[in-house]
C-alpha cells in the first residue's frame, strides 16, 4: 500500500507534501487545476514504474533538483522507500527489480484504465527471454470496450463487449459469475441492481453480439445504449474482473499465490454517476473484491473527488486510524496539500460549506450575492454592498427573485426589516 509521496520541483508547487496516506480510504479534494490528477499519476508511477497514458511528470522551469520521494509497503515484509531525481529529461529508476505493492488499478476520469499485475508485468531474467515484456496495461476508452493488442501484435485484451459475452457463454459459473457479483456490489441501490441480460444483436448488418443490462422495467438494453453512469460502472466492474481473472490465470501458470492486496486509484469517482450511485460507490469499492472473490483482500483507495455526496456517504465507514482526507488549496500562487481533520457534517449542504469545499452558500451565485448583500445591510456595512444592491428595496427585490418562499433566510430578513421599521417609527 502507498504510504507517502513528497514532490519537489514538479507539479503544481515548488514542494508538495509529504502526503502521508492511510491504509484504506484516502480522499483528495480541491479546486480544478491544483494537482489532484497529478498526484494520482505520480502515485501510479511510484507503484508501477510506468506513467499511465504516457503522462510523464514535467519539472517546473524554476526547479534545479526535481525529485519524487515515496514509500510503500511491500507484499513481503518491510517498506520500500526512495527518492528519484530528474536527470537528462528522465526519471531514472534503480535497475534492481522493484518491490511488489500488490495489484494496482487506475481509473481515469476520461474512461481510460490502467492495470499493473505482479504476475504479468513483473519478470525474472529467464521469463523476460521467454515472454513479451509488457510493463503495464494502459487502455484508452475505446480499447476498454473493443480490445487492445501489444506492440508485437499479442492480443492482450478482448475488450468489454467481446469478453462479457464470451464469459457469459463459456464461463457462466466462474468468470461471468465474478462479473455478475462485481456488478451487483457496485449497483446504485438494494432495489435497482445491475444485472446482465441476454446478449443480442443490434441492427440488420452488425454481426457483433452485444452484452445487455436488464433494466428495472424488464427490458434487456445493449450496454452500448445504456446511460453514461451505467457504462462507467460496467467498465469498472469489467476491468476489475479482467485484471483479477488474468492475475489468477498467470499465477496458476507460474505456480505462485494470488495477491491479497489491491490499490485503486480513481480520478473523480463520481463522474457520470447519479447521486444515488455517488452515495454508494466508495463503500461498494471497499467491498467489491471480497464479494467477487469470496476472499479477504486488503483494499486501499486513493480517490480524487469534487462530490460532497461521496464524502457524506462514508461517514458511517470512516475510521481515522485507517482513513484520511486531504485538501489542496492555493496559497501565494502555490498549491498546498494538507490533511483535514475528519468531522461528520451530516448532510450534503454542510459538506458544501465546510472547509473541504469552501463554498459560502450552497446556492446559486445570484442567491449567494443577494444574501451577502442583505447581511451587509443588516450589519450597517455599506462598503461591503455589491453594485446594484445598495438599498433595502433593491436587496429585497433581489431576494424575492432568487430565493424560494420557504427559504430559511427569509425569517431572519423579515424580522430584521420589521424591527427596523418599528425603530424608525418611534424616532
Amino acid at each position: 500500500m502507498l504510504k507517502s509521496l513528497h514532490l519537489k520541483g514538479v507539479g503544481p508547487a515548488n514542494e508538495l507534501g509529504p502526503i502521508q496516506f492511510s491504509d484504506r480510504l484516502n480522499f483528495i479534494t480541491g479546486d480544478n487545476g491544483l494537482g489532484k490528477s497529478f498526484i494520482l499519476d505520480t502515485a501510479w508511477w511510484v507503484l508501477t514504474r510506468t506513467w499511465a497514458r504516457d503522462s510523464v511528470a514535467t519539472p517546473r522551469e524554476s526547479s534545479k533538483t526535481p525529485s519524487i520521494k515515496f514509500e510503500y509497503s511491500k507484499v513481503t515484509s518491510g517498506n520500500k522507500s526512495g527518492e528519484i531525481f530528474y536527470k537528462k529529461a528522465q526519471w531514472p529508476q534503480p535497475k534492481a527489480r522493484p518491490a511488489i505493492p500488490g495489484i494496482v488499478i487506475y481509473a481515469g476520469v476520461d474512461g481510460s484504465f490502467s492495470a499493473w499485475d505482479p504476475a504479468r508485468n513483473y519478470w525474472s531474467s529467464s521469463e523476460e527471454e521467454q515472454e513479451e515484456k509488457i510493463r503495464a496495461f494502459n487502455f484508452t476508452p475505446e480499447q476498454v470496450w473493443n480490445g487492445a493488442t501489444s506492440d508485437k501484435g499479442t492480443n492482450i485484451c478482448n475488450g468489454l463487449i467481446a469478453d462479457w459475452v464470451r464469459w457469459q457463454q463459456i464461463a457462466p459459473d466462474t468468470t461471468f459469475k465474478e462479473l455478475s457479483e462485481a456488478l451487483n456490489a457496485l449497483s446504485p441501490s438494494g432495489v435497482e441492481k445491475l444485472q446482465p441480460g441476454a446478449p443480442r444483436y443490434i441492427g440488420a448488418i452488425d454481426e457483433t453480439l452485444y452484452p445487455t443490462l436488464r433494466m428495472p422495467y424488464g427490458e434487456d438494453v445493449p450496454l452500448t445504449h445504456a446511460s453514461a453512469g451505467m457504462r462507467r460502472i460496467a467498465a469498472l466492474a469489467y476491468l476489475i474482473v479482467w485484471t483479477w481473472s488474468g492475475h489468477q490465470r498467470a499465477c496458476k501458470v507460474k505456480g505462485i499465490k494470488p495477491a491479497k492486496e489491491i490499490i485503486f486509484l480513481i480520478d473523480e469517482v463520481e463522474c457520470h454517476l447519479h447521486p444515488q450511485w455517488q452515495r454508494r460507490i466508495v463503500p461498494a469499492l471497499l467491498n467489491v473484491m471480497n464479494v467477487m472473490t469470496q476472499q479477504k483482500v486488503l483494499v486501499q483507495l486513493i480517490i480524487a473527488t469534487h462530490s460532497p455526496l461521496v464524502l457524506a456517504s462514508v461517514e458511517p465507514e470512516f475510521d481515522e486510524s485507517k482513513d484520511s482526507i486531504f485538501h489542496i488549496r492555493l496559497e501565494n500562487g502555490q498549491a498546498l496539500i494538507e490533511p483535514e481533520i475528519w468531522a461528520k457534517q451530516g448532510d450534503v449542504v454542510n459538506w458544501l460549506v465546510s472547509e473541504t469545499f469552501g463554498m459560502q452558500q450552497a446556492r446559486s451565485v445570484e442567491a449567494e450575492r443577494a444574501i451577502e448583500a442583505a447581511e451587509a445591510w443588516m450589519r450597517h456595512a455599506p462598503a461591503e454592498l455589491p453594485n446594484g444592491l445598495n438599498t433595502e428595496r433593491k436587496i429585497h427585490n433581489e431576494l424575492v427573485r432568487v430565493l424560494p418562499g420557504g427559504d430559511h433566510f427569509w425569517p431572519r430578513w423579515v424580522v430584521w426589516t420589521e424591527n427596523n421599521k418599528r425603530k424608525g417609527s418611534t424616532k
